[in-house]
Formats: structure tokens, C-alpha cells, sequence
């Protein structure tokens, strides 16, 4: 009998048995909710199916504090992540410290949301491939507005008057802890979001406009700046000033205010066997400024990038491929109920039993208002946190808001300069 070499043999019985290389991967994951409950599981399966080992590195709540650590990691070419989880308006920011999965996806790009995949597009590079998408809504206590009289608002000066008539009344009644309205207030990018929606709302424009023309000095967003700020310590606690997302869940879902501002993910959770609030709440589209506006609701999502630096480049794309499947963005969309990025899932009978919220809300993810990513490129992080501390000091009482957006005006033109 011929005898093979060692590595002749270890590598006929590798081809014999089906086993091939096993990886050790990274993946670096913020997440709020049930998103690392879910990711988890679905990692638990493609170890079992692939060998690989993929281990979690988790990131905090916060998307600001998130991508501070992530460019350290990419400035220092960093091997030791090789899949990032990635903000929807990341992309032209750290696009050369990915590689381009585009060649890689070339037999499933048809079946993705078009804007999804046109999101993460840089030079004709994709950064990263779509994990699921956002489009916040305004979430109501259905019981609160029948037991009171009252409707769904349209816009958020409806929505300010029902709030404070509901909170008073329901405090006249014993109800102390009753609020009117929780949103994300903390100076971060979750309030850039918020305020975003409120000026676009009110006729204000863009942050930077989609030519990267800077016209945010305006009365109109002033308007709407102004009236946010007359929500603090008055229909929301004066502690919105530092709520992210989870807190203002908390609040809602615990049954203590009549609205809410919130991403997708929070429908799953307040529908939980275990929330005060099942079975007494709805969800709309968030209000518009009145005269003739339209509701604006910021787009959100996050993705899956492969690191240029990564050691396991095949392994990784296998797993941003395995982690974007029919299956796993189906259950992701009935146990999250967050927004898919593939085109099917909104159609498939299980998600619309199993979660209605997620086929009612794809002509608002398809139309929903992208941050000023692409028009101010790399220094997109600085435009957000100079927009977020002027509507913050507004808010906090720090200058009105015709001197806070003078201010921003000027220094977003610094930031500029001849170009972005």
C-alpha cells in the first residue's frame, strides 16, 4: 500500500472528511435590545455549520462612542476584528479600511433594498453589506388617547398639546411618574437624529445641504428647535437632556408616557409578555410642523464590514454573507423587529403574522431622510457633534436657538472651508 506524506495525508483526509480551515473570528457589535440575544444565536449555527469560532466584542449603547474606538482600531491596522458592525453613515468616513464586498455579493445584490446597498457606496467601493435597516416612529398609548378623547397627532404642536393635556390629567388622577413625551436628548448622535426630523419637518432643511451648500440659520429651524426645547422639564423630564435610546424605551415601556420617539427595535420590546404596555400602544409615522410639511424620519441601519486588516478575509465574508441570509434576516425581523435589507423578507407570511410593524413600515424605510454623510465626507463626525451641542444648549437653556444656530452656522463654514 502507497503511503502519503504527513501533509499528503493530512491534507487527503481534510478532502475526505468535508472539514476545511478552521477560523478564529472577531465581530464587533454594539447593540441595543434583544440584538446580541439574536447574534449570538445565529453565530451558534454558523460555528456549527463552518467550524469556524466567532467571538463577540461587545461596544456601548452610544454610535458616538462606538466609532471613537473603531478608529483607533483602524488607525492602528489593527487584525485583531475582522468584522465590523458599522452605522449607516460610517461608510465615507472609514471606507479604505475595508474591502470592497462587491465582488463577493455579485449573486445576491439584486435581492437587497436598493437604497441600502447605494448607503454603503463609496467611489464605487461597498464598505458594507446591510444588516437591517432603520426608520424611527412615533409611538403612542392608543389607551391613553381613547380614555381621554383624543387622536393620533399629525403634527408636533398636536402631538405637544396632547401630550401635556394626558400627562396632567393622568398625574390629577395619582399618576405622578406620567410623562408626555421621551425622545433620544443626550448630546450624541442619536440627537442629531431627532433634530434632524424636527427641522426637516418644519420646512428648515438640511444640516448641510445634499450639494454641500450650509443653509441651517434659517427661522424655520429655528422654529423647531425652539419648540423642542419648550418640551424639557415641562411634557419630558428634564433628564431627556441625557436619554439615549434604552432610556427613553425604559420610560415608555414601564408605562410612564403617552409618546415616544423611537427606532424599530423598541416595537418588539414593548410587545413583550413582559412590558406594561402590550396590547395599549400603536405606532405612526413621526408628525410633521403643520402648513403643508411632510414627516421626515432619519435613515438608521447598521452593516457588516470586513476589515482590510483581518488575517481570515474568506472566513469573514462567509460569515457577513451567512449573518445577511433569507433565514437570519427573517427571524432578526420577527424577534427585533427591525426593518430587513433584503426585499423579500417584508413580503414573507411568517413576519407579517409574527410582526405586523415590519411589512407596514417599508414605504417609510424606503423614503426615510439620510444624515449629510456623503455631502460632508470625512468630516461628517465633526458637522454631527457641532450640531448636536447647538441644539443641546438650546435645549439645556444655553443661548436661544437664532444665537445657537448662528453659532453652528459659522463654525460649520470653518469646517468646510473650500470644500468639503
Amino acid at each position: 500500500m502507497t503511503r502519503l506524506p504527513i501533509i499528503g495525508a493530512a491534507l487527503a483526509a481534510t478532502l475526505l472528511t468535508g472539514v476545511a480551515w478552521a477560523a478564529d473570528l472577531t465581530i464587533v457589535h454594539g447593540s441595543v435590545g434583544r440584538d446580541q440575544e439574536i447574534l449570538r444565536s445565529q453565530l451558534d449555527k454558523f460555528e456549527a455549520e463552518t467550524g469556524h469560532k466567532v467571538t463577540i466584542v461587545s461596544m456601548p449603547e452610544s454610535t458616538t462612542d462606538q466609532f471613537g474606538q473603531y478608529k483607533l482600531w483602524l488607525a492602528a491596522q489593527s487584525s485583531d476584528i475582522d468584522v465590523y458592525r458599522l452605522d449607516v453613515i460610517w461608510a465615507p468616513q472609514i471606507a479604505t479600511h475595508f474591502i470592497d464586498l462587491m465582488p463577493h455579493i455579485e449573486d445576491i445584490k439584486a435581492d437587497y433594498v436598493p437604497a441600502a446597498l447605494e448607503s454603503q457606496m463609496v467611489d464605487g467601493k461597498l464598505v458594507g453589506l446591510p444588516m437591517f435597516l432603520g426608520a424611527p416612529a412615533l409611538y403612542y398609548r392608543q389607551d391613553l388617547l381613547d380614555k381621554h378623547g383624543e387622536a393620533v397627532p399629525a403634527t408636533w404642536q398636536e402631538m405637544t398639546a396632547t401630550a401635556k393635556k394626558i400627562m396632567e390629567a393622568e398625574r390629577a388622577e395619582g399618576n405622578d411618574d406620567m410623562w408626555g413625551f421621551v425622545f433620544q436628548g443626550a448630546a450624541y448622535e442619536g440627537l442629531t437624529c431627532n433634530a434632524q426630523e424636527w427641522i426637516v419637518s418644519f420646512g428648515g432643511g438640511r444640516i448641510v445641504e445634499n450639494d454641500g451648500t450650509i443653509a441651517i440659520n434659517n427661522p424655520k429651524a429655528a422654529e423647531a428647535i425652539t419648540l423642542a426645547a419648550s418640551w424639557v422639564g415641562d411634557i419630558a423630564p428634564a433628564g431627556v437632556l441625557n436619554y439615549k435610546e434604552e432610556d427613553a424605551r425604559g420610560v415608555f415601556q414601564s408605562g410612564n408616557a403617552v409618546f415616544m420617539r423611537n427606532w424599530n427595535y423598541a416595537y418588539a420590546l414593548a410587545a413583550g409578555d413582559d412590558s406594561a404596555v402590550k396590547g395599549k400602544f400603536g405606532v405612526t409615522t413621526l408628525p410633521t410642523g403643520g402648513d403643508g410639511t411632510s414627516s421626515a424620519a432619519t435613515l438608521g441601519g447598521w452593516h457588516l464590514g470586513v476589515s482590510k486588516y483581518s488575517e481570515n478575509q474568506d472566513e469573514a465574508i462567509e460569515l457577513v454573507r451567512f449573518l445577511n441570509n433569507y433565514e437570519n434576516q427573517k427571524e432578526r425581523a420577527i424577534v427585533t423587529s427591525r426593518p430587513p435589507t433584503l426585499n423579500a423578507v417584508y413580503t414573507d407570511v411568517d413576519v407579517a403574522r409574527e410582526q405586523e410593524f415590519i411589512p407596514l413600515w417599508k414605504p417609510v424605510v424606503d423614503n426615510a431622510l439620510p444624515r449629510p454623510s456623503a455631502a460632508t465626507k470625512r468630516k461628517y463626525n465633526e458637522v454631527s457633534s457641532e450640531f448636536w451641542t447647538a441644539v443641546h444648549n438650546t435645549m439645556s437653556g444655553n443661548g436661544t436657538a437664532e444665537e445657537n444656530l448662528a453659532i453652528l452656522e459659522a463654525k460649520l463654514k470653518r469646517l468646510k472651508g473650500s470644500a468639503w
